[in-house]
């Protein structure tokens, strides 16, 4: 099998070294608008620079990680060669540009995998086959969240599309996920309190949403640039019969303030600590798409549905009032 990485940044260098490492991977082909990083990556992993024609020309399939505003690009491009493709998220940070690469994937019946990886952390996947299967009973209240340890460079501030589409997007698709529900309103709030830079660039530092959801349950999502103590990440579930946390170890960054406890000793602080194995799976899990053996966790679709909550969300924040769904496209 051969595959095509484009994009050797940060995510798409990660994802290089899991392709190079499974069973059934005979050679990536490494595309990167910069070739000097695309042969630094391949070089350091073993596998082999390509130009972008030949990759789409030769590839089996098609892992797209480069920068955010060539995603539908990209994608639109695999579906007009029949490739198969797994794509980092979002497709776009525009609604209708990502509706038209939806429409142009679905219309060329390729396979497509969105990189929500949450969807492939073994605990979280845990808490929605329990759901799934009637275990916990009535869902009552879903919490997510995203606490970062620190905020990202400020020059990544105003491509980012904001804390919603940019971070919280992970949150709205878990909770879509795990509850196998669709929101139907939001009510959002932010604040830039202590990110005085951030706030001159028009977002925020701190936000939080109620979401409410199809069958009544109830989510509650938030997010933050700056967490002391760690990259704080949980997801947790309220039901009739049981109450379940993905995220909770005795590494999870928060400090507890009852007597007799203490302070986690190697708190979690990276996004790839926390999520190596979800990561892995991940990919994984796009060579079985690939040869027909199962269907993607996450597809273009749920990456729309998941930017048009995020749209709510930012319209919610700025007019400062609950949003339907109904509302957005």
């Amino acid at each position: 099998m051969l595959l095509g990485l484009i994009g050797a940044g940060r995510i798409g260098a990660y994802h290089a070294g899991i392709l190079k490492s499974l069973d059934g991977v005979d050679d990536l082909l490494v595309f990167d608008a910069v070739a000097d990083r695309a042969e630094s990556v391949a070089h350091e992993i073993g596998a082999t620079p390509s130009d972008l024609d030949r990759l789409f020309e030769v590839a089996d399939a098609v892992v797209i990680a480069s920068s955010t505003d060539t995603h539908a690009e990209m994608l639109e491009r695999a579906a007009g060669v029949g490739k198969p493709a797994f794509c980092e998220k979002p497709i776009d940070l525009d609604l209708a540009a990502t509706r038209r690469a939806v429409e142009a994937v679905e219309a060329a019946g390729i396979a497509v995998q969105m990189g929500f990886q949450r969807r492939y952390d073994p605990a979280i996947r845990s808490i929605r086959r329990r759901i799934a299967d009637g275990e916990l009973g009535e869902l009552f209240l879903v919490r997510s969240q995203t606490h970062d340890p620190a905020p990202p460079p400020l020059e990544y501030i105003p491509r980012s599309g904001g804390i919603f589409r940019d971070c919280l997007i992970h949150d709205i698709d878990a909770v879509r996920y795990v509850t196998g529900q669709e929101v139907v309103r939001v009510a959002a709030a932010g604040s830039a309190l202590g990110h005085p830079a951030i706030a001159e660039l028009g977002d925020v530092g701190s936000a939080a949403a109620t979401l409410e959801m199809s069958s009544g349950t109830i989510a509650q999502i938030s997010g933050l640039r700056l967490d002391p103590v760690g990259y704080d990440v949980r997801l947790e579930v309220f039901a009739e019969k049981d109450s379940v946390a993905a995220g909770w170890s005795d590494r999870t960054p928060i400090r507890s303030a009852e007597s007799g406890t203490s302070a986690p000793a190697d708190p979690i602080t990276t996004f790839w600590d926390r999520f190596a194995a979800a990561y892995r799976a991940e990919m994984e899990g796009f060579l079985r798409v690939m040869r027909g053996d199962e269907k993607p966790a996450s597809t273009p679709r749920d990456a729309y549905e998941n930017l048009r909550v995020a749209a709510a969300c930012d319209l919610s924040l700025g007019e400062r009032r609950m949003v339907e769904l109904e509302e957005i496209e």
